[in-house]
């Protein structure tokens, strides 16, 4: 199965709603001219989904050894409108689930 693949595999589970890839897209987000993030954002096109026509979708590696590697998906839903909006908002979200702990 290719990266591809399990990405809308995963948009499926959690979208509920199938995606055809459209493009696949390199990022790389800095904070205060510190590399943060840097990898490809696949970017599929929703099937039906009620609130959004693209979602935004990549696969990172983890340190939890139970679960190497984690999947990431984006609504494409304002003010999320690219892969980098939708990178820096998963990014703001991880930090937000941190702080909560």
């Amino acid at each position: 199965m290719t990266n591809i693949d399990e990405l809308r595999d995963v948009i499926l589970k959690l979208h509920g709603v199938d995606a055809k890839h459209v493009e696949s897209v390199p990022v790389n987000e800095s904070f205060e001219g510190q590399p943060v993030w840097s990898g490809v954002v696949e970017v599929f096109e929703l099937k039906g989904h009620p609130n959004a026509r693209l979602v935004y979708a990549w696969t990172h590696d983890t340190d939890d050894p139970k679960k190497s590697r984690q999947h990431v998906t984006v609504l494409q839903v304002p003010p999320v409108d690219s892969p980098k909006r939708a990178v820096r908002a998963a990014i703001l979200e991880e930090f937000r689930k941190r702080g909560e702990r």
